[in-house]
């Protein structure tokens, strides 16, 4: 028999604030965390906004050795997985410790850095050039910093599939506790890219919101005037756990992990494939391995990332999948609020739909304000709603067609 897997601990650093219970409760309120970027001059841009994390102090968290020598992203990472263990009470021992782990998903890695060093080189020369310039900046230092802290000697992957890479990381946690290769994992993902580089490039792509004069507004997924996604940064990080082990020390729990899908659309290197067909493998894999119906699914945190393309093929895929359930099933998209923190995604909306599930509440989809037809379900507009939850799902799809989708239940012994 399969081993049952439960989250014990959360972790978050988003534009919502530090902390689990600051995200929760700006996103039930539909508080955006999106403003102007004042992280450097955007004025030559075409989109001058995003979700930056303006409350976070890395000194809280982290040594200033360490400080130094990561990007910012792995900082958002280590304090995430430091807030998580400490709410789970999961102490890592040279008993356990080769059986707790670390999968994680990062899109970009450390451009911030980069940039920084690549500035270095050209003004002063390759000798100075930091040796901590590498590690510094590479996608799996996230688990590897997180094992070196806190002394996992288990799996240790980083997952590197764009917007998906998060929610494929927790999916991977998953199936490595369900299969008996771990007992406990440290999951999630982070990412820091609100920089000249990223912002030109999705610029030029045409992919972000112009809404600069009104940027909390800017997000609004799934409705009719929605033109283009706003950029985010922030880690999410959980605390995965084998059922008996969790319950042997007296864990929390916030749900149970029951299903994990993953699919490729084959179909073009940014735009969703229009009639949502990987979007529907996979999430049909996931209601599979859960063992499940698409009836028995209470709630859908969506990829929703407020683009004309994503919102409709996604729209699209949940009616094929779910049919005439898709009118009765309560959706809402998070990013709303948050901005789309790219491959730190999938990270906070499995933390965001564990709570919804945990104190039955969906937050809404804020910023809906004239539906668009052709995104006709139940979108959650504009005000949490209480409603008892027992089955979640939570999508997420990135550029290259890669998909993933999670499938959490409340807990019951």
């Amino acid at each position: 028999m399969s081993r049952r897997v439960v989250a014990t601990g959360l972790g978050m650093v988003t534009p919502l604030g530090t902390g689990v219970q600051k995200n929760w409760e700006a996103a039930c309120a539909g508080r955006s965390g999106i403003g102007p970027i004042t992280k450097f001059d955007a004025s030559a841009f075409s989109s001058q906004i995003a979700g930056e994390v303006t409350d976070f102090t890395s000194e809280d968290f982290m040594d200033k050795q360490q400080i130094r020598r990561f990007d910012i992203f792995i900082h958002y990472a280590i304090a995430s997985a430091r807030m998580a263990l400490e709410e789970s009470g999961l102490k890592i021992n040279p008993k356990n410790a080769s059986r707790v782990g670390c999968v994680t998903g990062t899109g970009l890695g450390g451009l911030a850095t980069l940039k920084r060093y690549h500035s270095i080189l050209l003004e002063k020369g390759p000798k100075r050039i930091s040796p901590f310039f590498i590690p510094g900046i590479i996608a799996n230092m996230v688990p590897g910093q997180i094992a070196i802290e806190f002394g996992a000697k288990g799996p240790n992957l980083s997952i590197e599939t764009a917007c998906s890479a998060s929610a494929h990381a927790v999916g991977e946690a998953f199936r490595m506790i369900r299969e008996g290769i771990s007992d406990a994992m440290i999951t999630g993902g982070s990412e820091a890219v609100i920089t000249p580089l990223a912002l030109g490039g999705f610029c030029s792509m045409r992919a972000l919101s112009t809404r600069n004069d009104d940027p909390e507004k800017a997000s609004r997924p799934f409705e009719l005037n929605r033109d283009g996604f706003v950029m985010g940064e922030g880690s999410g990080i959980l605390i995965l756990e084998e059922l008996e082990h969790a319950l042997e020390r007296g864990a929390p729990i916030y749900g149970e992990v029951i299903g994990y899908g993953l699919s490729g659309d084959a179909y073009h290197v940014s735009a969703p494939e229009p009639e949502g067909e990987g979007a529907i493998t996979c999430m049909q894999a996931a209601l599979d391995y859960a063992g499940i119906r698409a009836e028995d699914i209470d709630y859908i945190n969506a990829h929703g990332t407020s683009t004309k393309l994503n919102d409709l093929s996604e729209n699209k895929a949940i009616k094929a999948v779910f049919k005439e359930h898709a009118y009765k099933v309560c959706i809402s998209s998070t990013k709303s609020v948050t901005g789309h923190l790219l491959g730190g995604a999938g990270g906070i909306e499995s933390i965001f739909t564990l709570l919804a599930l945990k104190y039955g509440v969906i937050p809404p989809t804020a910023n809906y304000e004239t539906p668009d037809p052709e995104c006709d379900l139940d979108y959650v507009p504009n005000e949490a709603r209480e409603v008892p939850i027992r089955i979640a799902m939570s999508n997420s799809y990135g550029f290259g067609g890669t998909n993933a989708t999670l499938i959490f239940r409340a807990y019951h012994s």
